[in-house]
């Protein structure tokens, strides 16, 4: 109840006078916006049916049925949520010309955002351990890759991405908003939010760098010293072949860490309040579409496994190849 009565704006009018923000969004110019709203549909679209393709395809291969496109699986629930959380939105606000967003909607978004960016990051470090366990201990990976730990290690997850995302939150609350309400941004998000604020966000941005070096630093920190061993592992196999299978299941994934974390620590990792820019909605762009967008490309591109069961999922029968 105390939660609810301070996302309520009203009940706070001793402390804030803003009740909604202005979301500036992506471009200002009024002949843009239609070029955008079909690009943006376009991305939207395409995410969210190649997602749920490789879904699908995992659901309906059994040899998919493993701990890594488990892991997987669950990363294409995450990405169709990470653009749903802002891209429909978006796309509303530029065709009913209306950029206001209220309060406490601007809290849930910024909320369920951070949520499911969080729990990115610890996905694909589960997912870096799943490849370290297959390839460096491949002995004992049954045991110590069995279904009570994945889900265990998804659970603790969703656990961790809560906390994170509640704490901000609950943090943004303590701030006033009192005076200019609009937000350079196509979606709420902390770094252009602390900007608008007629109190002290120090502490909250404390905040933000110090969780940002957990949720980041922490996972990234396991999934590097993951690759060292594994890295090590595959140079020691003797044949070419098992060697490169080794290096294009690890490559995948390396390539969605490093798009996924070079955005993320370009846009949390700072401190001061540096000015919102054009720079932040690039950042923005990557974060929550280009990525989502990239990530079943990357993981089918080079995976015959996975391409054999989109065939499958598309054309409704194995591929002749």
């Amino acid at each position: 109840n105390s939660l609810q009565r301070l996302m309520q704006p009203e009940a706070r009018t001793n402390r804030t006078v803003v009740t909604e923000f202005i979301l500036l969004g992506l471009v200002e110019t009024e002949n843009l916006q239609p070029m955008v709203f079909v690009l943006f549909l376009f991305a939207y679209l395409v995410t969210v049916g190649g997602n749920l393709s490789i879904l699908a395809a995992i659901l309906v291969e059994p040899k998919l049925h493993t701990p890594m496109y488990f892991f997987l699986g669950n990363l294409s629930a995450l990405d169709i949520g990470c653009i749903t959380v802002t891209v429909p939105a978006m796309l509303g606000r530029l065709l009913s010309h209306k950029r206001t967003v209220p309060y406490a909607g601007c809290l849930s978004q910024l909320f369920f955002f951070h949520l499911l960016a969080g729990m990115d990051c610890f996905l694909l470090t589960a997912m870096a351990y799943d490849r370290f366990l297959a390839i460096c201990r491949p002995l004992t990976y049954s045991t110590h890759m069995s279904q009570t730990v994945q889900r265990i290690l998804v659970v603790v997850s969703w656990a961790c991405a809560f906390t994170n995302a509640l704490t901000h939150t609950i943090a943004l609350t303590t701030l006033n908003f009192c005076g200019p309400n609009e937000v350079n941004h196509f979606y709420c998000d902390l770094p252009q939010l602390f900007q608008l604020s007629c109190s002290s966000t120090q502490l909250n941005e404390l905040l933000l760098f110090g969780m940002s070096f957990i949720m980041a630093g922490t996972p990234m920190v396991l999934i590097i010293s993951s690759y060292i061993h594994v890295a090590a592992a595959v140079l020691r196999i003797r044949s070419a072949e098992g060697r490169k299978k080794a290096f294009s299941t690890c490559g995948s994934h390396l390539t969605v860490v490093c798009l996924f974390y070079g955005t993320g620590m370009f846009n949390y990792m700072r401190l001061g309040s540096e000015e919102a820019s054009d720079k932040d909605k690039g950042v923005g762009v990557f974060n929550t579409i280009i990525n989502p967008m990239l990530n079943p490309l990357i993981y089918s591109l080079r995976n015959s496994d996975v391409q054999g069961a989109l065939w499958r999922v598309l054309v409704g029968r194995r591929p002749l190849a």
